[in-house]
């Protein structure tokens, strides 16, 4: 059985960091892109950051130079280190794991945490 746990929200005035981390079991996670959305209320789910089995990274245009992702494959976990936030970072964070294959994309999300920036 797949689990993706993510942990490290809180809140925190702007300017501050918060360090996401987010845990897998159940799959072979180096194989895996791994990457952290958020939803804010009233608004879709959008990616913020994704990191790939090779260790390639991208960003949206709204976190470059903010947030850095990075995975340890030994712990199975990958990391969103997140710095200078701002109120408009508030949303809830989740982790989604896939691994695409001939024909098809097994994917894994968890269960979120929440991330509150005040001003």
């Amino acid at each position: 059985q797949v689990h993706l746990v993510e942990s490290g929200g809180g809140v925190v005035q702007a300017g501050g960091s918060l360090r996401l981390s987010c845990a897998a079991s159940g799959i072979i996670f180096a194989m895996y892109a791994v990457g952290w959305y958020r939803q804010a209320p009233g608004k879709q789910r959008e990616l913020v950051a994704a990191i790939h089995s090779v260790g390639s990274t991208n960003y949206a245009d709204s976190v470059k130079g903010r947030f850095t992702i990075s995975r340890d494959n030994d712990k199975n976990t990958v990391y969103l280190q997140m710095n200078s936030l701002k109120p408009e970072d508030t949303a809830v964070y989740y982790c989604n794991a896939a691994y695409y294959y001939t024909g098809g994309r097994a994917d894994y999300w968890g269960q979120g945490t929440q991330v509150t920036v005040s001003s």
